[in-house]
């Protein structure tokens, strides 16, 4: 019975202290980790400087203001008299729209009659039908 002692004892030996040991690892698992902190910067860095606008360059700077004014005066003439042109085209494509649309209304016009025309006719097709029918077979 000695073996058997010793060797029930050695097995109690081992298996306390790994019982011990997952005891000890359950407690630390269920602790909740604290979150992390955020480190903040040594030297607080300078904003960003937002840059004064050069002022715009001159477009033609070979030209006086008499040169300038005189150039400007015909760009404003020729888009002016574009625009006139543009005007005139609209109204022209608007009078073009309309003697269309009048088209098709007389188009529409002349379909329905037509219509009309063949159930007319259809239904004059089909009473003779009818009559020759009565005449054949009574």
């Amino acid at each position: 019975m000695n073996l058997k002692s010793s060797f029930i004892f050695g097995m109690i030996a081992i298996l306390t202290p790994v019982g011990f040991f997952q005891i000890v690892l359950a407690f630390e698992a269920e602790q909740e980790p604290e979150p992390p902190t955020i480190p903040e910067p040594n030297p607080i860095p300078e904003p960003i400087r937002i840059r004064d606008p050069a002022p715009a360059p001159d477009p033609f700077p070979e030209e006086s203001d008499s040169e300038k004014i005189k150039r400007l005066t015909q760009e404003n003439n020729n888009l002016e008299q574009q625009n006139k042109n543009l005007q005139t085209q609209i109204s022209s494509l608007n009078n073009e729209k309309y003697r269309l649309q009048e088209e098709i209304s007389e188009l529409n016009n002349s379909i329905k009659n037509l219509k009309d025309v063949v159930l007319e006719q259809l239904r004059v097709i089909l009473e003779l039908t009818n009559q020759i029918k009565k005449i054949l077979f009574f």
